[in-house]
C-alpha cells in the first residue's frame, strides 16, 4: 500500500459523520442586464483594457497603434500578419523570451470577473505568460454572465490545457505594493471583435 493510500485509509477510519453533497442546482448565480458592458468595466477594474473593435477595422493596425514600440510580436493566428514569431515554430518555450506583444484568441469571456477562457491552441503556451503585453482577441457575442455558465462551456483540444486570464499579472503580496507583471504580462488588452 502506498503512503497516499495509507493516509486516506486512516482518514476514512476516523470519519464519524458523513454528509451528502449539497444540491447546487438551485444556486442563483449573478446575471447582468448588459454582460458586454459589465465585462468591459470589470476588465478595466482589474487593470486591463477592453476595446470594442468596429467591424472591418484591421486588428494589425490597431495592435501597432497600441504598441508602437513593439519589435517582437508572437502569434500563430492567421489574421495576425505583423507577427515576427510563431509559437508553433520555436524550438522551445524560452525562445519566446523577449516577446513584446503576444496575440492570442479567447474562446469566451466572463462578465462577473473579466476572465477570458483561453484553450491552448499553440505548441508553446508560454506565449500567454512570457509576453510583456498580451492581446486577446475575443468575439464580443461570446460573453457569459458568471463562472457557473463559464464552467459549463470549458472545453479542451488536443493539447489538453487551457487557462482563465483576467487582466495583467499583478501582486501586492510584499509590503502591499502593487507590482504589475509579477508572473506574466505587464498589460492585457482584450480586443472585442464583431465576428
Amino acid at each position: 500500500m502506498s503512503s497516499k493510500e495509507d493516509i486516506l485509509k486512516k482518514y476514512r477510519a476516523n470519519i464519524r459523520e458523513q454528509f451528502d453533497m449539497p444540491d447546487l442546482s438551485d444556486i442563483a448565480a449573478i446575471t447582468y442586464s448588459n454582460p458586454l458592458l459589465q465585462f468591459i468595466n470589470m476588465t478595466r477594474s482589474v487593470g486591463g483594457n477592453a476595446i470594442e473593435v468596429e467591424k472591418g477595422r484591421d486588428v494589425n493596425e490597431l495592435i501597432r497603434e497600441l504598441y508602437p514600440d513593439a519589435k517582437e510580436i508572437a502569434s500563430n493566428l492567421p489574421e495576425i500578419t505583423i507577427a515576427t514569431r510563431n509559437p508553433d515554430d520555436v524550438g522551445r518555450a524560452r525562445d519566446l523570451n523577449g516577446t513584446d506583444v503576444g496575440v492570442i484568441r479567447g474562446e469566451f469571456g466572463v462578465a462577473e470577473n473579466a476572465c477570458v477562457w483561453i484553450p491552448q491552441t499553440m505548441k508553446e503556451k508560454a506565449v500567454m505568460f512570457i509576453s510583456e503585453n498580451l492581446v486577446i482577441l475575443l468575439d464580443k457575442k461570446q460573453i457569459v454572465h458568471n463562472m457557473h455558465e463559464a464552467y459549463k462551456r470549458i472545453s479542451f483540444n488536443n493539447y489538453g490545457y487551457g487557462t482563465f486570464i483576467s487582466g495583467p499579472s499583478k501582486t501586492a503580496d510584499i509590503a502591499q505594493v502593487l507590482v504589475m507583471g509579477a508572473q506574466a504580462a505587464r498589460s492585457a488588452t482584450v480586443l472585442l471583435l464583431d465576428e
